[in-house]
């Protein structure tokens, strides 16, 4: 799908947004692309946040598609805009187990109060590892308030 973001300068938003993400920040998670309702991520392994197995934890897993929903669908927001995440429901496909994972969100139904973003999470070699869908949303700009985390 095209989308044309009604902040022309969604990708400076996404990546200053993305900036202030202490969570994502912890996890060692990069933004790596920014198009209009897309974003990719990237999320190197931490033993820091494994679990029992030796897997990378699927509340790890659950935050970067979370905020891969979030930020796909922040590019398509107005300015001083935030979003939130109102739910999400994850599938968790396979261990999570590699030296890096790959995640992509998108948006597959936009809206000016009410988003639908989906979001997948790939091991280094390729493996569907989780899949996230999530409902978000658009709350208007406040006066006075701070940049929030998305």
């Amino acid at each position: 799908m095209d989308f044309t973001p009604p902040n022309l300068d969604y990708a400076e938003a996404v990546r200053a947004s993305f900036a202030n993400q202490a969570m994502m920040a912890s996890l060692g998670a990069t933004l790596e692309t920014v198009t209009p309702g897309k974003v990719t991520l990237a999320l190197p392994f931490n033993a820091d946040f494994g679990q029992q197995h030796g897997y990378l934890h699927a509340g790890a897993i659950a935050s970067v598609l979370d905020s891969a929903c979030g930020y796909a669908a922040f590019s398509l927001i107005p300015e001083g805009a935030e979003i939130l995440t109102i739910e999400f429901k994850t599938n968790l496909l396979a261990p999570a187990s590699a030296k890096r994972f790959d995640v992509s969100g998108q948006v597959i139904k936009p809206g000016r109060r009410i988003m639908v973003a989906e979001a997948k999470a790939e091991s280094d070699d390729r493996r569907l590892i989780a899949t996230m869908t999530a409902t978000l949303i658009v709350m208007p700009a406040r006066q006075g308030a701070s940049d929030a985390a998305h």
